[in-house]
C-alpha cells in the first residue's frame, strides 16, 4: 500500500493537475494506494502523523508537492516503525528534488517509486529557537537567517499573492527560478548586514561584522536553485554551514550569482564550516526559515544534524 500526501496548491495548482495524472496511471496499473489530498498549511503533517500512529506494518508515504510538503512530512513522522519515504516534485523550488537529482517528469518519478527495490538514508536537521516557547523543526534541506530567508519568506508571500500569475508563468514557460532570482535582487537592497557569532560543536566561536545571512545546509541547494553548500553531502552526519558577510553590499552580486549558477567559486566574504551543531548569535531579530518556511525574526537558533533516519525511496 502507497499512501500518497498531496498538495493540489503547490506551485499555483500545478500539484492538483500533476496528481490527476498521477493517479489515472496508477489505476491504470492498478497499485493499491491511498491519497490524502491537503486543503490548509499543516495538513500534510497531521497526515503522516496519523498515518505514523495508526499503521503498525511498514509505510510507505509519497509526498506530491514543493520542498514545503516534504518539510511538512517531516515534521510530522516519529520515525518509530520502519517508515519509508518517496517524493514527486511538483513545487517552483524543488531544491530537494535538484539535489537528489530526482527526475523533473512527475511520471518518471512514481515510476521510480513503484519500481525501486532499494532505498537511501539521509540525515535531516533540526531547527531549535524561542517564541513564548521553545521552538524545534526539523528540515530536510537547509534552514538559515538573514537574506536567505528573506527571500524565502517573499516567495512564499508572492506566491500567495499571486496564484493566478503562477499559472500564466508556467504557460508562458516562466521558469521558477527566474522569480526567485527577482525576488531575491529585491532584497538585496532591503537586507542589512548585522554583527553575530557562531559557536560550532559546543567548541569553537567565530564572530563577524557585517553578516547578510548564515545558512545550515543537509543538501547543496535552496531558495529556488542557489548553491550555497557546494560541499553538502545529504548523508555524511554534518551540515554545512556557509556565512556571508561583507562590508560591501557590491562584494555580494558574484557570490550570488555564482550561487545562481551552481558554480563552485572561492569569494572574499564567504566562509564555510562543517560541524554537527551550530549556535548562531546576531544582534538586531532578522527572518529565519527552515525549508523555504517562514519561521518569523530572531537572534538566536540552534541547528543539529541527525544522521541517516530518512528512509528514502529514489
Amino acid at each position: 500500500m502507497y499512501y500518497f500526501i498531496v498538495n493540489p496548491s503547490a506551485n499555483g495548482g500545478h500539484g492538483e493537475k500533476v496528481w490527476r495524472k498521477l493517479e489515472r496511471r496508477l489505476l491504470y496499473l492498478g497499485i493499491e494506494y491511498k491519497a490524502l489530498v491537503t486543503r490548509a498549511p499543516g495538513d500534510a503533517a497531521m497526515y503522516a502523523a496519523c498515518l505514523n500512529e495508526q499503521e503498525q506494518k511498514p509505510l510507505v508515504i509519497v509526498a506530491v508537492g514543493g520542498d514545503g510538503t516534504v518539510n511538512e512530512v517531516l515534521n510530522g513522522l516519529s520515525f518509530e516503525g520502519q517508515v519509508t519515504i518517496g517524493y514527486i516534485p511538483v513545487g517552483g523550488g524543488n531544491d530537494f528534488a535538484r539535489s537528489l537529482k530526482l527526475p523533473r517528469n512527475p511520471g518518471k518519478c512514481l515510476r521510480r517509486i513503484l519500481d525501486s527495490r532499494c532505498h537511501i538514508w539521509l540525515d535531516y536537521g533540526v531547527l531549535s529557537y524561542t517564541n513564548t516557547s521553545p521552538v524545534h523543526r526539523r528540515f530536510a534541506v537547509s534552514s538559515g537567517m538573514g537574506l536567505d530567508a528573506a527571500m524565502c519568506v517573499d516567495r512564499l508571500e508572492f506566491q500567495k499573492r499571486t496564484k493566478k500569475d503562477q499559472k500564466s508563468r508556467r504557460r508562458f514557460g516562466i521558469p521558477g527560478r527566474l522569480v526567485c532570482a527577482v525576488l531575491g535582487i529585491r532584497q538585496f537592497f532591503r537586507t542589512r548586514p548585522v554583527k553575530g557569532y557562531l559557536i560550532l560543536d559546543g567548541i569553537r566561536k567565530v564572530e563577524f561584522n557585517h553578516i547578510y545571512f548564515i545558512s545550515a545546509h543537509i543538501h547543496p541547494y535552496e531558495s529556488g536553485g542557489f548553491r550555497f553548500a557546494p560541499k553538502a553531502d545529504g548523508s555524511d552526519g554534518l551540515l554545512e554551514v556557509c556565512v556571508v558577510h561583507n562590508s560591501s553590499r557590491m562584494g555580494l552580486i558574484p557570490v550570488l550569482v555564482d550561487a545562481f549558477l551552481g558554480k563552485t567559486a572561492s569569494h572574499r566574504g564567504v566562509r564555510f564550516y562543517c560541524c554537527r551543531e551550530a549556535q548562531i548569535h546576531v544582534e538586531k531579530p532578522v527572518p529565519v526559515h527552515a525549508d523555504g518556511e517562514n519561521c518569523y525574526v530572531q537572534t538566536d537558533i540552534h541547528v543539529r544534524c541527525i544522521e541517516k533516519n530518512i528512509r528514502m525511496l529514489v
